[in-house]
């Protein structure tokens, strides 16, 4: 036998039951050949090609490296022949190998772990408290960088303007503190509305030398304004504190 059975599907009102769309889209059996093929091991995609006539006339399988040509040509051929009665020619059977392909989970683990390591600060943490005066809050913030973490916190007027700002300078202070140089100050604050959406943006300024720095950056608020002031510090010391990271 070299080619998929040419029987048609049969009627949904024959047998006990109505036969499976697919049937119908694939009368060659040619995609369940094909999955077939896939779940074999070391094989990553097939692909079967048919005539006219649902005769094979080429089977193409992309294949991990490593692995022997004849053994998978010999693998392919039994189970072709096993589960769906199908002999196949050797010689119609097309082996390529790939050097490393991985499964697309794993390629945007890997991007995304290799865009943090990219990152000097990674955000822990923003806590709004009552103040030890009424009227007022603290803004405690966490960051970490390689793995040390440090707290800053920051004092504040009860209201949007005063929490922005103290969350701003209690993030400068954490990243000052990971860095341990004490070389960043908080400029200003301002919260923005552009395309409908609403953004904080801070400046800060960063002593490099004798000369000063001047460091911008924003971040839309989603969660809370506060966590948003965070973010926009990050953004702005982001390439500083990377270039000042310790060894």
């Amino acid at each position: 036998m070299t080619g998929f059975s040419s029987r048609q599907p049969a009627s949904p009102s024959a047998g006990t039951g109505r036969e499976p769309a697919s049937d119908f889209s694939d009368p060659w059996g040619v995609r369940r050949a094909e999955n077939l093929l896939t779940s074999l091991e070391g094989i990553l995609a097939a692909r079967v090609v048919t005539t006219p006539l649902g005769e094979v006339s080429e089977v193409h399988v992309l294949a991990q490296s490593g692995l022997q040509p004849k053994q998978l040509v010999r693998n392919i051929e039994s189970a072709l022949l096993a589960h769906l009665g199908l002999k196949i020619d050797h010689r119609k059977i097309s082996i390529a190998q790939t050097a490393d392909v991985k499964p697309l989970e794993a390629l945007e683990s890997t991007a995304v772990r290799d865009r943090s390591l990219q990152r000097a600060m990674l955000f822990e943490n923003v806590t709004v408290l009552a103040g030890r005066r009424p009227h007022r809050v603290t803004v405690q913030v966490s960051l970490s960088m390689d793995g040390q973490v440090e707290h800053a916190e920051e004092e504040a007027m009860d209201n949007i303007k005063g929490r922005v700002e103290a969350a701003a300078k209690a993030a400068l202070s954490s990243v000052d503190r990971l860095l341990g140089d004490h070389s960043l100050a908080l400029e200003g604050v301002r919260m923005v509305e552009e395309f409908d959406r609403e953004f904080v943006f801070i400046v800060a300024q960063g002593l490099s030398g004798r000369e000063t720095v001047l460091l911008t950056g924003t971040a839309e608020i989603r969660e809370s304004a506060e966590r948003a002031a965070v973010f926009a510090v990050m953004d702005a010391t982001n390439r500083w504190a990377n270039l000042r990271r310790p060894s």
